[in-house]
């Protein structure tokens, strides 16, 4: 069993209030975020929708790669981007949709099987798992070419 945390300091209210950001671990320490960040063209600053894209495509990317071992193919290189979208819904918002991309070389691996693992780790991610109520995740998968020994 894990547990992991992260905590948040918020101060001030609504749009003109600001957040700190800190992790267990310290990856980050009081990383700031705000209104501008999540709403706007912000860039010196976090928000929720990219931490969510972040920990979705690192499980998924873990999931993938602890399956093609399982299954007998080491991966080479798995490399996945995550886009989380934000949506009004009536008076407030939601997350409607995230779009995981992957570009992965696993040495032996045709694409039928390489489609399987993918959609079977997107599945079976916790992270998918927990997420189950966002209406739309899909995944597009692409084998990359790996190199022949000379």
């Amino acid at each position: 069993m894990s547990e992991k945390s992260a905590s948040v300091l918020w101060a001030g209210s609504g749009k003109q209030g600001q957040g700190q950001i800190s992790t267990e671990t310290g990856a980050l320490m009081d990383y700031p975020y705000g209104f501008a960040s999540r709403f706007g063209d912000e860039r010196r600053g976090s928000n929720p929708e990219e931490l969510l894209a972040a920990a979705h495509a690192a499980c998924f990317t873990m999931a993938f790669s602890f399956a093609c071992d399982k299954a007998g193919f080491p991966t080479s290189t798995v490399d996945t981007r995550a886009q989380v979208r934000l949506s009004t819904q009536g008076e407030g918002f939601v997350i409607d949709r995230i779009a995981l991309h992957m570009q992965a070389a696993v040495p032996g691996l045709d694409e039928a099987r390489f489609q399987q693992i993918a959609q079977s780790a997107k599945r079976d991610c916790p992270l998918s798992k927990a997420l189950a109520s966002v209406a739309e995740i899909s995944l597009q998968a692409s084998l990359q070419p790996t190199p022949v020994p000379a």
